[in-house]
């Protein structure tokens, strides 16, 4: 299972958590921020890029083109790819429950 640590650091291998990335604080606005809904569509389109690799060698395995030890790595991949995603999207669930819990 993939940990709250190990997802952030994922996260900040992307580049998205350097300073002033993520958007300006103020009316400046002159540094152009990154789009969360961006970050996200890429995360998704990783993963499924990352699963067609994996069934893509899977399918080369048995018909005798790729050797095991490249359809366990690319199969890992795949794993820590998706794990990653559950483990912001339990994130996002779990800050979005935190907020409807806020009095008014």
């Amino acid at each position: 299972m993939i940990t709250a640590l190990a997802a952030a650091k994922a996260y900040a291998s992307q580049g998205a958590m350097s300073i002033g990335s993520i958007g300006s604080i103020g009316g400046g606005g002159a540094a152009k921020g990154v789009d969360f809904g961006d970050l996200l569509k890429n995360a998704m389109n990783e993963v499924t890029q990352t699963s067609k690799a994996a069934e893509m060698k899977v399918a080369e395995q048995v018909t005798g083109k790729a050797e095991l030890i490249d359809v366990v790595t690319a199969i890992s991949s795949a794993e820590a790819s998706l794990e990653t995603v559950m483990a912001v999207r339990d994130q996002v669930i779990s800050a979005y429950q935190e907020i409807m819990r806020m009095p008014i």
